[in-house]
């Protein structure tokens, strides 16, 4: 999450090496960003089997559990959606304010989806004042929206399903996946191996057979399905030294073997995370797990984990420091706040994105010291 903040951030950036940011659609290649997201959904995959383990440990049934899946993918195609058509607002036939519109859509999600249990002194009347002043707001948003441009003006419609929204798409499938097979292993093997096989398809490659998505590309569940697969792994070696050695050479070896594939791959489809290409998909899964089993060793091996807890904030309330730069910015704008041009080019540019990312951490880190923090 740190990271995805910074790289967020660095389109406001001149002068910064080319790796660092996105590749463009058509281009062969990846950037450091290209990495972030895929990374993010391995780390979804890889927290499935321990969630719905604790809540089947706590006798909940699988009703409950599916019930609660679908809470949240509601939650996070709700939000993905109205962050994707604030991308495209046209200011000059808004009603409101741009700025303004995205600070009260950032409000309503906050009240609506607010870790009220973490605020014992609000009682169940206060709480629903509080979420259906969320649900008119978004309302209210949707009604006033204007998008498109002077020629065609249009409402809020689903152009692609934004960040969250993939994710929830991704994790509502590999959740459910994994909630009626946990105990099939090899099944879930092979339907790694099934998504896989339809991320080479969904552009037609094999013209004799059907080309579809399941709603979005194969790529994002494979992704997390990875993440999924690599926690059993862990959960099935235990705890031992012995086997925490098996399950890193295995790790590592998986990583190599991916990368390598995707290698391969590129023979045929060029390395594009805008396209979700095969090839991109299979780099980021090797890399997503030899960076698991790096930071395995680092920290739960070498105990190295003080450096960390500066953003911790950033893994207990990751959806809320992703929320965040959307009251930033605006704010920012309408107070008319620049950063200095020598901290916008560079090195220092780069600096001050970090430092960026760390203060979004940082104020978050003290909201939730406060207990204000977003829950799905």
């Amino acid at each position: 999450m740190f990271l995805m903040i910074f790289v967020n951030d660095i389109w406001s950036l001149t002068g910064i090496p080319d790796w660092l940011g996105h590749t463009a659609a058509t281009e062969d290649g990846m950037g450091f960003s290209d990495v972030i997201f895929p990374l993010f959904l391995f780390i979804v995959g890889l927290s499935i089997p321990l969630a719905i383990n604790v809540r089947l440990k706590k006798k909940d049934s699988k009703t409950v559990i599916l019930l609660h899946i679908l809470g949240r993918t509601m939650a996070l195609l709700i939000m993905g959606f109205y962050m994707v058509n604030n991308g495209v607002i046209n200011d000059q036939t808004m009603p409101i304010d741009k700025n303004i519109w995205q600070i009260l859509m950032a409000l309503g999600i906050f009240l609506i989806w607010m870790d009220y249990k973490r605020l014992p002194h609000l009682n169940r009347q206060t709480i629903w004042t509080l979420k259906s002043i969320g649900v008119l707001l978004l309302a209210y948003l949707a009604w006033t929206y204007q998008g498109g441009n002077p020629e065609e003006i249009t409402g809020m419609q689903i152009r692609w399903w934004g960040i969250l929204g993939l994710i929830g798409w991704a994790y509502f499938l590999n959740s459910i996946l994994f909630l009626y097979l946990e105990r099939k292993s090899w099944l879930l093997v092979l339907i790694f191996i099934g998504l896989l096989f339809l991320n080479i398809q969904e552009n037609n490659y094999f013209i004799n057979l059907p080309a579809f998505k399941l709603i979005i590309s194969a790529s994002n569940h494979a992704l997390i399905m990875a993440g999924v697969l690599c926690t059993l792994l862990y959960l099935k070696l235990g705890e031992s030294v012995r086997n925490q050695n098996q399950f890193l050479v295995t790790l590592f070896l998986f990583g190599i073997v991916f990368i390598g594939f995707g290698f391969i791959l590129r023979t045929e489809f060029i390395i594009s995370k805008i396209m979700a290409t095969p090839s991109w998909t299979s780099h980021c899964i090797g890399i997503s797990c030899i960076t698991y089993a790096s930071l395995f060793i680092l920290v739960d091996r070498m105990g190295k984990y003080d450096w960390i807890k500066p953003i911790k904030p950033a893994g207990t309330s990751t959806l809320t420091c992703y929320l965040m730069p959307y009251l930033i910015y605006p704010v920012m704008l309408l107070s008319g706040f620049q950063w200095p041009s020598i901290f916008t080019i560079g090195v220092l540019g780069i600096l001050k994105s970090l430092m960026f990312s760390l203060m979004v951490i940082l104020i978050v880190g003290f909201m939730e010291k406060r207990n204000v923090r977003l829950k799905i």
